[in-house]
């Protein structure tokens, strides 16, 4: 495909960013909208859904649809998994109720006249499914209601070349990184990646989810996408779009990207979580400092030893994956143990900004995690800070992988589940409910990775054993 190609396919004429119910109906009228995607976030925090003919959408569907109940009781292969409450053979996995969110309807210029909703499931009896990552993050912004919230994502991936048909042939084996060497800051890209950048950015600008920067990082093609502070559920509704934004205009570029949290040995990317808590009657940021005060504001503190004191029984919902810990590593500048700074990049998490602009970055998501969940956890730890006052550890000011006093992050995901389904946090945050479902997915991972045999294995023992 030329670049000209590409270029025009990426045009939406008339129509750019959210669109309002009547909007739509007036898109679809007018013919520039053919089809509705109507998205459901899995518990990955892949969209799921069904592409619809856009008048029998606005016909039938504009308040309810319908989808198999498994979309959200499934593995990474959308494997129907046994043992879940949700549903099951026992039942034959039944229908939820699809409610589209009328204040998410975007077009997508990646894809002309066609619009994606997102949406929200019920059960039978019309009540949100409290296993959904949506409501998930909802029902934590509700107890942080009484102060409002701001949310900035700061997301890496890895950029291939080839498509991703030639990445499953090689079994993902011996792939190209769009660049070969540490591009960290760099702004002399080579012009498939330029191009790449300049695509991605017009699409997420005309989808309604501007990046705020974009820059290359230290491992050989790497990339870094940064949004602006946004309102939690838009944060994380615009975070899935730019995924499925990467995916399709990479295939298009033939590239392949990955958001594995450790791609290979030595590579991690992360999902970094900048959050802001705002005194609600002013819209004051509650986190602000003043250059004449030595201490931070005292709901900082206790967000942060929320953070510390709950996180480390929360890692499940924001490190999924057994290769989620891989990432986790002596200066590699995702954490090893739950600590807090000042600027402070070892640290799990960091203080940063200044005076008005001061606030958080979660430094421990990796770039697997699903945003709602790693959100969710996020906020249920700086609830349970602001509410029961657990005490705040001292600051680290040098090298945070050498504190050790501080708890250190899981090793693997075997250990982060043990802490997770035994937690009173978590149980007390969340719902008994909500801890088993999830911890079961995290065993079903446990135990499909126990199967195989790995590249690893081979190498030290098929000849030494």
């Amino acid at each position: 495909m030329s670049d000209q190609t590409v270029k025009r396919s990426c045009q939406t004429p008339h129509l750019s960013g959210l669109l309002s119910p009547d909007e739509l109906r007036a898109a679809v009228h007018s013919g520039d909208i053919a089809t509705v995607m109507l998205a459901v976030p899995d518990m990955m925090g892949r969209l799921k859904g069904k592409r619809l003919n856009a008048s029998v959408f606005l016909d039938r569907m504009l308040s309810k649809s319908e989808a198999c109940a498994y979309i959200l009781a499934t593995d990474v292969d959308m494997t129907p998994l046994e043992d879940f409450d949700l549903t099951g053979w026992d039942d034959g996995y039944g229908d939820l109720s699809v409610i589209p969110s009328q204040d998410t309807i975007r077009v997508l210029p990646y894809l002309p006249g066609a619009a994606l909703i997102h949406a929200d499931v019920t059960d039978e009896a019309g009540e949100l499914l409290e296993i959904a990552p949506r409501h998930m993050l909802r029902t934590q912004l509700d107890k942080v209601a009484a102060l409002g919230l701001r949310v900035g994502l700061e997301s890496e991936f890895v950029l291939y070349q080839g498509s991703p048909l030639q990445a499953h042939a090689a079994g993902y084996r011996g792939l190209q990184p769009v660049a070969f060497h540490n591009l960290d800051y760099a702004l002399d890209h080579p012009p498939a990646l330029t191009d790449f950048f300049q695509h991605l950015e017009d699409a997420l600008h005309g989808a309604g989810a501007p990046v705020e920067s974009a820059k290359t990082e230290g491992a050989p093609g790497q990339l870094e996408i940064a949004f602006p502070y946004r309102p939690a559920m838009t944060a994380c509704d615009a975070y899935t779009v730019y995924k499925h934004a990467v995916r399709h205009i990479a295939q298009r570029r033939g590239m392949t990207p990955t958001f594995m949290a450790a791609p290979q040995t030595g590579v991690g990317s992360a999902l970094h979580i900048h959050i802001s808590l705002l005194d609600v009657a002013d819209y004051r940021n509650a986190f602000a400092t003043h250059p004449d005060e030595e201490e931070l504001p005292e709901t900082m503190q206790r967000a942060i030893a929320g953070l510390i004191s709950a996180m480390p029984y929360l890692a499940p919902l924001y490190a999924p994956h057994p290769n989620s810990y891989k990432r986790y590593n002596p200066h590699s500048f995702a954490p090893t143990r739950f600590t807090w700074g000042y600027d402070n990049r070892s640290c799990a998490v960091r203080v940063t900004g200044h005076g008005t602009g001061r606030h958080l970055e979660v430094r421990l998501p990796g770039a697997d995690a699903n945003p709602y969940l790693a959100l969710t956890a996020t906020l249920a730890a700086v609830h349970y800070g602001l509410t029961t006052e657990p005490e705040l550890p001292p600051p680290t000011s040098g090298d945070a992988y050498q504190e050790a006093d501080a708890l250190p992050v899981p090793r693997d995901l075997v250990e982060a589940l043990a802490d997770f389904d035994d937690s009173k946090i978590a149980q007390n945050a969340f719902g008994a409910a909500v801890v088993r479902h999830y911890a079961y997915a995290a065993q079903h991972e446990i135990d499909a990775h126990r199967k195989c045999v790995t590249d690893t294995e081979l190498e030290r023992g098929f000849l030494r054993a």
